[in-house]
């Protein structure tokens, strides 16, 4: 079936997006990591109520960027080899870690696995705010009024990023697990959060992330897809800059959370699933990370599906990450 609303998939294979990227990309990201190796996590862990008959389940928390109490959901086996492998799993927007019983299955093949309740949405994590502007709700424009007056470290998905790092970094010095085969996989938004974490942590071993959000947010809005997902966009400027004076200057800002700057990073095998007709994340503007990554790299295409499940891919995700 032919792409009605993007390019072409021959034209999309080689789609470099057009959203500006800041001049000081790197040195954000650098300065950001800097400050979040300032911080001490302080981890707890909590046995959880929920407990099956090979696994160790736990509410595990942890500090993270201006100093919010994050949630993630931590299972481990009670048999095995040790060390062992690891996956992080990172979920929707607007969601939460999910259900114990989803994670049994890489539990029961000796990983652990560890799941993170994005801050500010349905999970348990902590939101610490201090930000101007419009808050009821919108997670990309969250301190976007901050960004365009010089302080782009205000916006929301800068400390997200940092939590799955963080994440990360915790599951890494574990005891029982093996720092070098450790993986990431998560779905829209959670696709977004697993480049972002391989980007920004190079010791994540394979990621498989699926029609990952956050990326290249100029073609969403030229291709007239700023609503769902991207709605805030268009809130953002109808609220606060009607008539589009401010326009370069605020695509120019959400570059700072543009996985598509962070993709050339990534040092893990990666195996990304797609449907080419999705368009809640445009494909072009998955695209535009997908061929920016230098790493080896598989895409399951998907020609007939949109955002939605696709067919066989938690099967071959499974398979992949047994590879570890």
């Amino acid at each position: 079936m032919p792409l009605t609303f993007d390019l072409p998939l021959e034209q999309l294979k080689t789609y470099q997006g057009i959203n500006p990227r800041p001049a000081d990309f790197d040195a954000f990201w650098e300065k950001s990591l800097a400050e979040l190796s300032s911080i001490d996590p302080q981890v707890e862990l909590v046995p959880a109520e929920f407990q099956a008959p090979f696994a160790q389940c736990f509410h595990l928390y942890f500090t993270g960027a201006g100093g919010a109490r994050v949630h993630a959901k931590l299972l481990r086996p009670t048999q095995g080899n040790s060390p062992h492998p690891a996956l992080l799993m990172f979920h929707g927007y607007t969601g939460d870690s999910g259900d114990w019983f989803d994670k049994l299955g890489y539990v029961a093949a000796g990983f652990t696995v560890a799941a993170l309740d994005c801050r500010g949405q349905a999970g348990l994590s902590e939101d610490t705010g201090g930000v101007t502007g419009n808050t009821l709700y919108g997670h990309i424009i969250r301190g976007l009024a901050d960004a365009l007056k010089g302080s782009p470290e205000k916006l929301l998905f800068r400390n997200i990023f940092l939590d799955t790092v963080e994440l990360a970094r915790i599951v890494m010095d574990m005891p029982d697990v093996d720092p070098n085969r450790v993986g990431a996989t998560g779905w829209s938004q959670g696709g977004a959060l697993t480049v972002a974490c391989a980007a920004l942590e190079p010791r994540i071993k394979r990621i498989a992330p699926v029609y990952p959000f956050l990326s290249d947010y100029k073609r969403v809005w030229e291709v007239d897809l700023a609503r769902d997902a991207y709605k805030e966009i268009q809130d953002f400027f109808r609220h606060s800059d009607p008539t589009h004076r401010l326009e370069e200057a605020v695509f120019e800002k959400l570059g700072y959370i543009d996985i598509q700057f962070l993709a050339p990073r990534i040092r893990a095998d990666v195996l990304w699933g797609i449907g080419l007709m999705d368009t809640i994340c445009p494909p072009s503007t998955q695209f535009a990370v997908y061929n920016k990554i230098v790493a080896p790299k598989r895409m399951v295409i998907y020609p007939d599906f949109a955002h939605e499940p696709l067919p066989g891919l938690y099967d071959q995700i499974f398979q992949f990450m047994l590879g570890l």
